[in-house]
């Protein structure tokens, strides 16, 4: 699948249990334009495993491209809060519930 970022085609791919996932659910590359996910293939209904891997999977594609815009914007290189962990989740998880406002506030 290809995302226009600000103007740059990034690549999103979907892997599972491969040794460069095997730190995290996912990660921007903004060397190479690309997104890699974790798929979570065949883990629906395994002990320990959320139950909506649906959702999951939208919430890593979501939080990696905000990471992509940080980079292709120029913030990521130069600061120390555009790389941070929790204010990229922040974006993340409340950036759909920001757009739906703007919608109903006729912002949009």
């Amino acid at each position: 699948m290809k995302i226009n970022v600000l103007g740059t085609e990034y690549t999103i791919a979907w892997e599972h249990n491969t040794p460069r996932m095997a730190l995290s659910d996912g990660f921007c590359d903004e060397t190479t334009k690309e997104i890699v996910v974790e798929n979570y293939e065949g883990d629906d209904g395994k002990p320990g495993v959320k139950a909506q891997l649906d959702i999951q999977r939208k919430k890593n594609v979501r939080h990696e491209l905000v990471h992509a815009f940080l980079f292709e914007c120029g913030l990521a290189e130069n600061s120390n809060w555009a790389q941070n962990e929790e204010l990229v989740d922040w974006i993340a998880i409340q950036g759909p519930k920001i757009y739906k406002a703007w919608q109903d506030a006729g912002a949009v």
